[in-house]
C-alpha cells in the first residue's frame, strides 16, 4: 500500500528579546517610518544567548509533546538553516542528540529562505519510502550573520524557529511540488564566507550577510511569480498562500500578479522580520493556533519560498 506524508503537528519558538524599529535608532541612522514603509517590519526577535540548535530543539520538544510520542519513534530530523551553530556537526544532529531521538537519521539543508520548502519536499520522499515519522524544522539565528552598522540588511532580519511533524498516511498531504535554483546569480545574497586562508594562500573577504536588494526584488517579481503562476495554473482552489515573509510590498505585488485577494496571503513579518527558513513554518503554526487553518481540515495551502542560492520552490499541501 502506498503511503504519503501528512502534517500532524506544528510548533514554533521565538527568543524572548524583542527589538523594535525604534530600538534600532539608538545605534543606527534609521526610523520606524523608514523601515515600516519599505518592508512592513515593525519589530523582530533576537536570540541573545541561544544559538540555532537551541531554538530548533525547543520546536522539536514541542512537536513530540503535542503528538504524545517518544523521541525514539522519530525516523528522521531535517533542519533547514543558513545559520548553523557549526559547519560540522549539523544542527539536526545536535537536536537529535539532545532530544534523545536515537533512531533518527539527521541532516541539514542549506537553501536559505527556500529551505523549509526544500526540506519538506525531501521529507515526503522518505515517508513514501517507508519511514513513519519525521521532524522538519526551519531555524535561524540570522542576527549573528549581520553587520549591525549596515541598515540596508540588519533591519530586515530576525531569529526564530518552527517546524512540523510529518507522519505516514494513506491519504496524500503534499499534493504537488516544484523546486528550482539558479547558481549563476549566487552572489545576489551571500553570508558566512569562509576564506581559503592557509600557509600557501591568504584571502580576505567580508563574511557578513550581503544582499543585492534590487536583484532579489526583481527575482521575486519575475522568476518566483512566473514559477508560481505555472504551478497553480490547473488548481481549482487554493485557500491560502503562505509566502516566505521577507517584505510586505513583495507579497502584495505578487498577490496582484496572481489576481488573488490579499486576504489569501496572511502576513506576520511585521512582528518577526525575515526569519529565512523559519518564516513559513512560523506563519503556518500561528495560523493553526488561530484556527484559520485546521490540521485534518482538508484546506489547500500553497507554500512558497525564495531566497539565496538563488533558490525557490512551491508546495501544494492539503492539511
Amino acid at each position: 500500500m502506498n503511503q504519503y506524508g501528512k502534517i500532524t503537528a506544528t510548533a514554533r519558538y521565538l527568543p524572548d528579546k524583542v527589538v523594535t524599529n525604534d530600538d534600532l535608532t539608538s545605534f543606527m541612522e534609521t526610523s520606524d517610518e523608514w523601515i515600516a514603509s519599505r518592508t512592513g517590519i515593525r519589530q523582530r526577535h533576537i536570540a541573545v544567548e541561544e544559538n540555532t540548535s537551541d531554538l530548533c530543539l525547543k520546536v522539536a520538544e514541542k512537536l513530540i509533546a503535542q503528538a504524545a510520542i517518544s523521541a525514539e519513534e522519530i525516523d528522521f530530523i531535517i533542519v533547514a538553516t543558513m545559520s548553523p551553530d557549526y559547519t560540522c556537526p549539523s544542527v539536526a544532529c545536535m537536536v537529535q542528540g539532545q532530544l534523545g531521538a536515537h533512531n533518527a537519521m539527521a541532516f541539514d539543508i542549506s537553501a536559505a529562505c527556500s529551505g523549509f520548502v526544500y526540506a519538506l519536499t525531501t521529507a515526503e520522499k522518505f515517508i513514501q519510502g517507508g519511514m513513519q515519522k519525521g521532524l522538519i524544522i526551519g531555524g535561524e539565528k540570522i542576527s549573528k550573520l549581520l553587520d549591525w552598522n549596515d541598515r540596508g540588511t540588519s533591519v530586515l532580519f530576525g531569529d526564530g524557529a518552527a517546524g512540523v511533524l510529518l507522519e505516514a498516511s494513506s491519504e496524500p498531504g503534499i499534493l504537488k511540488m516544484s523546486l528550482e535554483a539558479d547558481g549563476q546569480r549566487a552572489q545576489s545574497l551571500t553570508s558566512g564566507y569562509h576564506n581559503s586562508q592557509n600557509v600557501f594562500e591568504m584571502e580576505e573577504k567580508d563574511s557578513y550577510l550581503q544582499m543585492d536588494g534590487r536583484g532579489i526584488w526583481n527575482f521575486a517579481m519575475n522568476d518566483v511569480t512566473k514559477s508560481l503562476k505555472k504551478f497553480i495554473a490547473d488548481e481549482p482552489t487554493v485557500d491560502y498562500y503562505l509566502f516566505h515573509q521577507a517584505n510586505k510590498r513583495i507579497i502584495e505585488k505578487m498577490a496582484r500578479k496572481l489576481k488573488e485577494p490579499i486576504e489569501k496571503f496572511p502576513m506576520n513579518l511585521m512582528n518577526y522580520g525575515n526569519t529565512s527558513a523559519a518564516s513559513i513554518p512560523i506563519l503556518l503554526d500561528e495560523l493553526v493556533e488561530q484556527q484559520v487553518l485546521q490540521l485534518g481540515g482538508n484546506q489547500t495551502v500553497c507554500l512558497t519560498g525564495y531566497g539565496g542560492g538563488l533558490t525557490w520552490g512551491n508546495l501544494l499541501v492539503q492539511l
